[in-house]
């Protein structure tokens, strides 16, 4: 029997490895030719330490120098002694170059464009070796853009078990997908991936959760549902809340997958909110105006947002009047430019170790 494993690294690299229940996740990795850090082997040094997101393992023997009692208790393990009893994902001390590994290109047809409004697009993709692509629910790939020297990044729509690969698109002025995807794209056009990125992923749910989402920020969110959906995931016990706002009635999408998984995930919940004062949604304004104490759970509560960057800095501005700190929050935002964006991925809790990305184009 073997376990997947997925190594994420500094620079927003993930990497996927399969490990037998009697090897090390070092020495796995190694089979791999991913030079993950280490320098004793035996659990004397520390080099390697890791941090577990999710999942479980037999932590191995090693001395108090190279892990603490404390640290093993907050999720750090040593990938050259841990040996996986499910599946896991660590983040690993390093960058994928340090590592000696990078990231996997893929080429895979559209089979389906759709456009929900005139500045929102879906686009379904078929890849051939489906099998060879893994990623975690919430995180993206660089996308090469048909005919131009221009990456764009996008997040699943779609989980990691869906046969198809599904994005959601905000078109801007003059970007170059916008403009491939209005003027040339055709069905059976075959598109570059390159992947997957990203430290914005689902991880176990211990304790109620709070998902919030801007525009086609809730692109990655559908990615985790999808997920909760399909697995053993989909009946947690602790609940789940979703809060999606958009600016005017014609940005909001996917509300009938909000509705399905509503009705199959025990626990989930949703609302959603529209800014402008003419719109025909029950609710309007911002999300933060639609936040419920409740849902806050006195702070011991996990937060995924997915947004531009006025959102993320207006929900920080939240905690702050609430005296709020969330137990994690995790969060992903996006600038959208004409020629031009950045996407960033972030986390800040406590007791764990915490970083910021930044990757190419998002749109």
């Amino acid at each position: 029997m073997s376990y997947q494993v997925a190594l994420t690294f500094e620079d927003g690299l993930t990497r996927f490895i399969k490990c037998n229940t009697y090897e090390t996740v070092a020495d796995a990795a190694y089979k791999a030719r991913i030079n993950i850090p280490f320098d004793c082997r035996d659990g004397a040094c520390g080099t390697c330490k890791a941090f577990c997101e999710s999942g479980n393992y037999d932590a191995g023997e090693y001395i108090d120098e190279a892990l603490t009692e404390d640290e093993a208790e907050k999720g750090f393990c040593l990938p050259c002694q841990m040996v996986p009893e499910s599946d896991l994902v660590l983040q690993i001390s390093g960058t994928a170059e340090m590592a000696k590994t990078g990231a996997q290109t893929f080429q895979a047809r559209i089979a389906d464009l759709h456009w929900f409004a005139d500045n929102t697009a879906g686009f379904t993709l078929d890849i051939e070796n489906r099998d060879e692509l893994s990623f975690l629910p919430g995180q993206y790939m660089n996308v090469a853009v048909p005919g131009t020297d221009a990456v764009r990044s996008y997040s699943f729509s779609s989980g990691p078990g869906s046969e198809q690969l599904k994005f959601l698109v905000r078109t801007a002025p003059d970007g170059a997908m916008t403009g491939y995807l209005k003027d040339r794209a055709q069905t059976g056009d075959v598109l570059e991936l390159t992947g997957p990125m990203g430290s914005f992923f689902l991880r176990d749910i211990k304790r109620p959760t709070l998902m919030l989402a801007g525009g086609t920020g809730i692109a990655p969110l559908l990615a985790m549902l999808e997920k909760l959906d399909t697995t053993e995931l989909g009946h947690p016990l602790h609940p789940i809340h979703l809060v999606y706002g958009v600016t005017f009635d014609k940005d909001l999408v996917e509300l009938d997958k909000l509705e399905y998984y509503a009705e199959r995930i025990k626990e989930f919940t949703f609302d959603y909110c529209v800014a402008d004062p003419d719109s025909s949604a029950e609710k309007k304004g911002y999300v933060t105006q639609h936040i419920a104490e409740e849902q806050l759970n006195g702070g011991d509560v996990d937060v995924y947002l997915c947004g531009p960057p006025a959102m993320v800095d207006a929900v920080r501005k939240y905690w702050d009047g609430q005296g709020i700190v969330p137990e994690n929050f995790y969060y992903e935002r996006f600038a959208v430019g004409s020629t031009s964006s950045v996407k960033e991925t972030g986390e800040e809790h406590e007791g764990q170790p915490g970083h910021t990305e930044v990757s190419g184009d998002n749109r």
